[in-house]
């Protein structure tokens, strides 16, 4: 569904991605996992087309986005919906709004949108007494399943999510991860989740990681605490960010 090969991108001498390699399979539930400050979410930016890396190529669904024009470009992105890290929602309208923005821009009356954004309201766990308030009156954990909400609009394919559980306390990133997971089976999507916490290995299906602007490792998450790869042994153990030679 989403290869990358070969993707370099730097910025000033570093670089962020080196020639890296990564195939996201046709609904697999794929989570890329590294240290802070690494590039996974520069990674991301790049396949959802925000960044444009150096060289190297991305073929979503078997189409090379480096070579597509803007309107082919459209059409492979109607398939993707993305998750932004804080939200991103716009503070000037309230949460109907957001949800249904990409209807309403196109012309589809409030009338024909509000059963839609109904739906989508409800299948995130939110009640339609939100659909009137605006993003400042919004818990962060409500802000996240109104991003989630908006981007099930249009039913995606593909569904990625930049650190969708930042800032949240523990109750809540357990909400929010089950509501990846049901999001995930429910519409039998391709999900890719950047992450650096741990916890979504119990929902995730294949955990890759990031380090030094590659791909290092990819393997099942049903088995990652078994793995022997010292780089993962570090992080899944939080044993903080000095060399690796201190384990090995």
């Amino acid at each position: 569904m989403i290869e990358i090969k070969n993707l370099t991108k730097a910025f000033d001498t570093k670089k962020i991605t080196d020639n890296l390699n990564l195939t996201i399979k046709e609904n697999d539930f794929m989570v890329v996992i590294g240290r802070s400050g690494v590039g996974k979410s520069v990674l991301l930016k790049q396949v959802i087309g925000l960044i444009k890396p150096d060289s190297g190529k991305i073929m979503i669904d078997k189409q090379n986005i480096g070579k597509l024009d803007k309107k082919e470009l459209e059409q492979v992105y109607k398939k993707c919906g993305y998750v932004f890290q804080f939200a991103a929602l716009l503070d000037s309208l309230n949460v109907f709004e957001n949800i249904g923005i990409t209807l309403l821009e196109n012309g589809v009356s409030s009338e024909n949108v509000r059963p839609l954004v109904m739906e989508k309201i409800r299948s995130v766990g939110l009640s339609k007494d939100v659909l009137k308030k605006y993003p400042a009156e919004l818990s962060g954990g409500m802000k996240k399943r109104v991003g989630l909400a908006r981007t099930l609009m249009l039913s995606p394919k593909i569904i990625m999510y930049d650190e969708p559980t930042t800032g949240l306390d523990p109750i809540t990133v357990k909400l929010i991860h089950e509501l990846i997971q049901k999001t995930h089976t429910n519409l039998n999507a391709t999900t890719l989740v950047i992450s650096h916490d741990v916890e979504v290995f119990k929902y995730a299906k294949t955990v890759s990681m990031l380090h030094d602007g590659k791909i290092i490792y990819t393997g099942p998450a049903k088995t990652i605490w078994e793995c022997d790869n010292p780089y993962i042994y570090q992080f899944i153990r939080g044993l903080g960010e000095g060399p690796i030679k201190a384990i090995i």
